[in-house]
């Protein structure tokens, strides 16, 4: 009896965690029936003509950050020999995503060539300078950028951005910014020497906020041979004024000095930490980017476009209405042929709908129609598997069991061949998802998790709940478990 009613407490305590994800989680949908971006990626090699192995080695980079980016069911496809269209569902801002997939993220480790202090101190001065001018750029509206505010940017300026003959106008404030910190940042690169370790030594890149401020730092897994050049570069600079730089796409990012205590060793342990003063945003596009790995060859950004659902509201609606009336229809054939186990049956769908639809919210599942599909199939085979032990429970009802009896009986013979058959549909699932395209991994990975979730509901929410129904005198008439010409028995 205590372990009845703990699974019974259970299946309340999973249909109400259900509900709080569905509320606070809501379901991500599909390019199919949210919209999304659409990108057009060129290709660039200054000789010769992109080939092949060149085209997906950059193919697979960018499938892998757009993976670490958190979008799913993205479609990525050629365009001739040197470009490639990305669409993104749901992401209605391409800029969002071009800041990412548009860098080479060409990771370099460099030491600071020796005299070069003075020259490196005033260009992080004017790095500092320009970047508080950003701040203050992002941080006003854009009908504030009068002449006022120019001219306190002209004010601030040093030789360095000088030189670039800046005569910005409200609208082109912030690129000429930018483009004065990468002037800057590049200057800076020029001050240290290459070493032969790179991104290429890495195994994984993280992220993690600061103790002591708001800013964001990465880290950084080199592999085991990165991690033994890592600890000899710091070594031979440790105690020195040399610095270390690390480098992305050209740009210094961070240098940092490396204690004497290091002489000897060297930092071992094959990891490092980049500290830039790094804001959640750019702390997470600087991990997706390294994560991602390195571009072969550079990509520019050629077109971008917002498209809305490519099958249309109206479409949507009708496959919507279609569903819900199908399962309707099934619910009520249940409660007909199977009375008072067809109502346990609709009890147990209902659940089934809540956990799938919970479990899609927390991974996240993105939701396309072959998605849907897929989930609507799966409830099908949740039907199933009632249908397969209701008709076992009525077999030893009519050899005259008890109907406690009946449904302990019944569960167990029919057992076997549900797991089985959820078995064989779980390795077709398996075999979709390795082999198939986004959108058919998309109905596999919907199928798969309903098989699964449809074997917990039929096997133990159903009988908890049947159960539970038996323990009330005015639910044991054997009558309301037989088919309707069988009331006699």
């Amino acid at each position: 009896m205590k372990r009845r009613q703990g699974w019974l407490f259970f299946i309340i305590f999973l249909l109400t965690l259900s509900v709080y994800l569905l509320l606070n989680y809501p379901l991500e949908l599909g390019l199919d029936l949210k919209g999304g971006s659409q990108l057009t990626l060129q290709i660039i090699k200054k000789e010769g003509k992109v080939t092949k192995d060149e085209l997906e080695a950059v193919n697979s980079v960018i499938d892998r950050r757009i993976n670490n980016l958190g979008v799913s069911e993205s479609n990525l496809q050629t365009l001739g020999g040197d470009q490639l269209i990305l669409e993104l569902p749901g992401e209605q801002n391409p800029l969002v995503a071009s800041r990412v997939l548009g860098k080479t993220a060409l990771l370099e480790f460099r030491t600071q060539k020796v005299g070069t202090s003075t020259d490196l101190r005033r260009l992080q001065l004017q790095r500092l300078n320009i970047n508080e001018l950003i701040k203050k750029y992002s941080s006003i509206e854009k009908s504030q950028y009068g002449d006022d505010f120019l001219k306190i940017i002209q004010d601030n300026l040093n030789e360095t951005e000088q030189e670039l003959n800046f005569s910005a106008t409200s609208k082109d404030l912030y690129g000429k910014l930018i483009e004065i910190k990468k002037y800057i940042d590049n200057e800076i690169s020029n001050l240290f020497i290459k070493t032969d370790l790179s991104g290429k030594d890495l195994i994984n890149a993280g992220r993690r906020q600061e103790q002591t401020n708001n800013n964001w730092e990465v880290l950084l897994t080199f592999s085991n041979s990165g991690g033994d050049k890592f600890a000899e570069i710091t070594k031979s600079i440790a105690g020195t004024d040399q610095l270390l730089s690390i480098i992305l796409d050209g740009e210094s990012i961070s240098e940092a000095s490396v204690g004497a205590q290091f002489a000897n060793t060297g930092i071992t342990g094959g990891s490092a930490t980049i500290s830039g003063n790094f804001s959640a945003e750019n702390a997470r596009e600087l991990e997706v980017q390294l994560k991602g790995g390195s571009l072969p060859l550079p990509i520019e950004i050629v077109e971008t476009n917002t498209i809305g659902a490519l099958l249309g509201s109206n479409n949507i609606l009708k496959s919507l209405y279609a569903a819900i009336s199908g399962l309707i229809f099934v619910g009520l054939f249940m409660i007909y042929n199977y009375r008072i186990l067809g109502f346990v049956s609709v009890l147990s769908l209902i659940l089934y709908g809540f956990f799938n639809l919970a479990l899609y919210s927390l991974i996240p599942v993105t939701l396309t129609l072959p998605g849907i599909s897929g989930l609507i199939l799966s409830i099908g085979m949740a039907v199933d598997a009632n249908i397969l032990i209701f008709e076992r429970i009525r077999e030893e009802l009519l050899d005259g069991n008890t109907l406690t009896r009946s449904i302990d009986s019944g569960f167990q013979r029919a057992n076997s061949s549900i797991v089985d058959g959820h078995i064989t549909t779980l390795l077709s699932c398996f075999v979709l998802f390795l082999l198939g395209t986004n959108f058919v991994k998309g109905f596999a990975a919907t199928l798969g998790i309903g098989v699964l979730i449809s074997l917990f509901t039929s096997l133990n929410c159903s009988k908890t709940i049947l159960r539970f129904f038996i323990t009330y005198q005015s639910l044991r008439q054997k009558n309301l478990y037989l088919p309707r010409n069988n009331f006699s028995n």
